[in-house]
Order: C-alpha cells, then sequence, then structure tokens
C-alpha cells in the first residue's frame, strides 16, 4: 500500500509540471492571436472555382483581391490570362484567430488561375475596312500591313503609313495617315495685289507656268496615293487564335475577288458591248441578271444591270503623271436639216485621224482609269472631223393592218401554194374571215385602189418617209386615188379576190420600190 502511494505521487508530480509547461508555451505564444473584436460573422473564407485561396476578415476584399491576381498573372508582353473565375466566400463567427495576408491570398488566387487558364489574350489591333476585319498582334504588323497596300502601286517607296490617333472618337481608335517623302517642288510668289486682281493675277501665271513648261519639264510618274476605302484601327486584347499572321492578312487584303456591282444601262448600249466594256463573260451577265434570258434579250436605257467587278478588300487610289503620242479622231460635227427625217442621214466630209503629243494626269481606281486632265499636247498633225447632216423629223410609225388574225404566211421563200403564186413571198399574210376592217398602217395618200392582177381589189398608200404599203386580197375597197388617210384608219375590208387560197390580208412594204420584211418596221 505504500509503494502505490509513492508512485501515484510521482505521477502526480509529473503531471503538474507538464501543465506548467504548457502555461508557460501558452503565454509566450499569447501575443500571436487577436481577438475578432465584431461580432456575427467576422471571419471570411475566399473560395475561387471552389478552391480555397485563404482567410480574409472583409468579404467585399475578395472581388479586389482577385482583380490584383488578375494583373499579376498578365505578363509582361501585355498578355491577359483567359480563366475561368467564379468566386465566393464562406463566413464564420471566430472569438480569437488570425487572417491570412492580402499577399498570400493573392498568391493563392494566382495559383488557382493558371490552373484553370482557359487561352491568353494579347494585346492587339483590329483593322476594319468596309465590312471586313482583320486582327494583328501589333502596330507595326499594321503598319507594314496597311505599307503593303501602298507598295503594290509604287517602287520608289515614297508614299509611307503611318498611325495617328482620333481624337473625335471617344474609344481608343487609329485611322491611317500617308506620309509623302518626296513633296513636289513649287513655286513661290509675292503676290502684293488683292480681291479680284489677286485672283486673276493667280490665273495668268498659273496658265503662264503651264503653257511655258515643255513635256520634257514634267516629272512622270506616281504623284499622288490614297487608301479609297475608309479604314479603322481599334487596340484591345484578343486571344491568341483570333490573331491572323501578317502575310495571311497582306495576301488577303490586296487579292481581287468578284464583287457585285450595278451598271445603269446608257443609250445606244448592248448586252455585248457591255460585257467587253465590264469585262464580264456574256453568259455569267445573263446568268446573274434575271431580267436577261439569253443574248438577244432587250434592253432599255436607265434601267440596272448587276455585273461582276474584280475588286480588293482596300481599293487604292492613285494620280499618275503620263506622256504618250496617239492618233486621235475630232469630234463629230452634225449639220441639221429640219426637213429630213431622224433616219435620214448623209455624209458630208470624211473623217481623217490627226496625231498628238500629251502630257496628262490620269486618276485610277485600283487599276481602272477613271479621270484623265490633259496638261499639256501638241496637235502634231490637226485631226479632220467627219461631217454629217441628219434630219430632225420624227418618223412616222407603222401599224398591224387588222385586229387579231393568224400570220398564215410569212415574208421570203415559201412553198408555192397555187399554181402560178411565187415561191418568194413579197409580204405577210394574216387569215382572218372575210369582212374583217382593214386599217391604214400609217398617215399617207392613196395611190392607187382598184383591181390588181394577182392581188384582186387591192390599196397602194404612200408615205412622207417614202415609204409605201399595200393590202391585197380585198372584199371592199372603202378609200379613193389621191385620198388623205390617217393611221389606223379604216380603209378596207379583207376578202379573198385574186390569187388567193382562202380569206385573208396580204401586206406589203416597200422601201425604194423593193419589199422588206414587214414585221422588222410594224410596231407591234
Amino acid at each position: 500500500m505504500r509503494r502505490f502511494t509513492r508512485f501515484y505521487r510521482e505521477i502526480r508530480i509529473t503531471y503538474l509540471k507538464a501543465a506548467a509547461v504548457s502555461i508557460m508555451t501558452a503565454l509566450l505564444l499569447f501575443p500571436s492571436f487577436e481577438p475578432l473584436k465584431q461580432t456575427g460573422e467576422n471571419a471570411f473564407t475566399v473560395f475561387l472555382n471552389g478552391e480555397n485561396a485563404g482567410m480574409t476578415d472583409c468579404e467585399e476584399k475578395a472581388e479586389q483581391l482577385l482583380q490584383k491576381a488578375r494583373m499579376e498573372c498578365a505578363d509582361k508582353n501585355g498578355t491577359l490570362l483567359m480563366a475561368e473565375a467564379v468566386i465566393s466566400t464562406e463566413g464564420k463567427q471566430l472569438w480569437w484567430g488570425k487572417t491570412d495576408s492580402d499577399e498570400t491570398i493573392v498568391a493563392n488566387l494566382c495559383g488557382i488561375l493558371k490552373r484553370s487558364e482557359v487561352e491568353t489574350s494579347k494585346h492587339a489591333y483590329t483593322v476594319k475596312i468596309k465590312d471586313y476585319l482583320v486582327n494583328l498582334g501589333s502596330a507595326e504588323e499594321v503598319q507594314q500591313f496597311l505599307q503593303a497596300a501602298l507598295d503594290k502601286y509604287q517602287t520608289s517607296g515614297q508614299f509611307v503609313a503611318n498611325l495617328a490617333g482620333d481624337a473625335t472618337r471617344e474609344l481608343n481608335v487609329l485611322t491611317p495617315v500617308i506620309h509623302c517623302e518626296k513633296e513636289p517642288e513649287g513655286e513661290s510668289y509675292i503676290v502684293l495685289e488683292a480681291g479680284a486682281a489677286k485672283q486673276l493675277t493667280e490665273m495668268t501665271r498659273h496658265v503662264e507656268r503651264i503653257q511655258s513648261k515643255s513635256f520634257d519639264d514634267y516629272d512622270y510618274g506616281l504623284v499622288d496615293l490614297s487608301y479609297g476605302d475608309k479604314i479603322e484601327v481599334v487596340e484591345g486584347y484578343l486571344p491568341q487564335s483570333c490573331i491572323t499572321d501578317l502575310q495571311e492578312a497582306i495576301d488577303a487584303v490586296t487579292k481581287e475577288e468578284l464583287i457585285d456591282a450595278v451598271y445603269q444601262i446608257q443609250p445606244g448600249d448592248t448586252l455585248s458591248e457591255i460585257s467587253l466594256q465590264s469585262n464580264v463573260p456574256l453568259d455569267k451577265l445573263i446568268e446573274i441578271n434575271d431580267s436577261l434570258e439569253d443574248e438577244n434579250s432587250i434592253i432599255c436605257a436607265g434601267d440596272e444591270l448587276t455585273i461582276a467587278v474584280a475588286e480588293p478588300k482596300l481599293s487604292m487610289e492613285r494620280q499618275e503623271e503620263v506622256y504618250y503620242e496617239e492618233d486621235y479622231e475630232a469630234e463629230i460635227e452634225y449639220i441639221y436639216n429640219d426637213e429630213w427625217y431622224t433616219t435620214d442621214t448623209v455624209l458630208r466630209q470624211q473623217p481623217s485621224a490627226g496625231h498628238r503629243k500629251v502630257a496628262a494626269l490620269v486618276s485610277y481606281r485600283n487599276d481602272k482609269a477613271t479621270d484623265t486632265q490633259i496638261l499639256k499636247e501638241e496637235i502634231t498633225c490637226k485631226a479632220i472631223p467627219k461631217i454629217v447632216e441628219v434630219g430632225t423629223k420624227i418618223p412616222p410609225t407603222y401599224i398591224k393592218p387588222i385586229s387579231g388574225g393568224r400570220l398564215s404566211s410569212g415574208f421570203g421563200r415559201r412553198n408555192a401554194p397555187t399554181r402560178g403564186a411565187s415561191s418568194y413571198h413579197k409580204g405577210i399574210d394574216w387569215a382572218t374571215p372575210v369582212g374583217t376592217a382593214v386599217c391604214a398602217s400609217s398617215a399617207g395618200v392613196v395611190t392607187r385602189a382598184g383591181w390588181g392582177s394577182g392581188y384582186g381589189y387591192v390599196v397602194y398608200i404612200d408615205h412622207a418617209d417614202g415609204r409605201q404599203t399595200r393590202y391585197g386580197h380585198l372584199s371592199k375597197i372603202l378609200v379613193s386615188q389621191g385620198q388623205s388617210v390617217k393611221q389606223g384608219e379604216k380603209i378596207a375590208l379583207s376578202g379573198n379576190t385574186g390569187r388567193s387560197t382562202g380569206p385573208h390580208i396580204h401586206f406589203e412594204i416597200l422601201i425604194g420600190g423593193s419589199q422588206v420584211n414587214p414585221l422588222e418596221y410594224l410596231d407591234l
């Protein structure tokens, strides 16, 4: 019993010593704990994408610390980290404890962001040309891209592309500016006059400078180069996958592609001429226009056609001074005769081409010349103009002589319908019942009205333009020789008289005494 008591006392003394050591340790560590003064939820664990990033004493800090982490994840080249970022907090109440420092939480957030990385976003530039967009990786690439469009039309490199800020825009928008390394040399004058006198003096000096120049004084070649379309350049951050390779962008913007354009038909145009001028094959022109059925389709001045035009995405405009020698034609001179019809023309003087030397300023849009301004001209051989006398009176028109009827025989060769009939038909026939009203095809004077061999009862009418019409196989004549008739006036009734195979009207048009195909002259 005494032995047990002795061990018990030793255990008790050891326990008391351990308790004393624990109390001393707690007293030493006590300053590192801080009392959390506020009541309720006063400590907040920050979670990013479900991962614990540390504890803060202010719930509102979470978003701020995430933004700071994003900035620290950006590298020195200006790239931004694209990562999924769902941030949340979980609050609780503590009496004693220590929260993590902002630096620790930011570091933890950076680690989670990098593990959640989706794609890196780079500092880039978006170039907009009309509806076309291309993204490039740097301002230098944008400049090279714009310079390539200039270099397509220059060899000396005198025109250089630069970028300038657009002060009129709220966003960071840049505008291309073309700088000419070689400015044209000009002459300076001291002008003492003012007002109208000053303007007159300046105009006179300009004319004198032009006139005094010889052909050798012009600086032939490219004198101006500019972009033909509006260009905008916007800075931003884009995923690497959205940025286009520079050479690929240059190829896309400089090569030509077919686009639809509208052409307004001019007086005298034909489909074949429009095809040649627009460089669009005739079959392609018909294919892209629903209003055209074939190459014989009728077109009218003022109507519009869709044509395919080859143009690059970025059009360029330029001006070049050029020298050339050419044969030229003088403008046609007309003599107007009020006694003649517009179909009457007489050549009064044969033309002869002249020869000239020319210095000109030619304007282009891409490769198509849009304007030519002659700067100096020297005629070495004067052209002789073509002189034509033309009429001004509107010629008469011709209408079908009956209403209805069936075309039973056309103009030209045919099998003779009866014995003795001609195998070459000199008019056209419309089958129609006997007694159908026959009208004057055009206004004129009746020169014959009666029986004619082969024609049966027939009427001849002479017209003001020198033409004659004939109406055969009539059953009854309602006009007499020498009578004036109007267009559409009733002159006879159809029949089956003379050499005829059935009731019809035979109709002829004669020009210079010879029959022509009436269908080519009738206003049907």
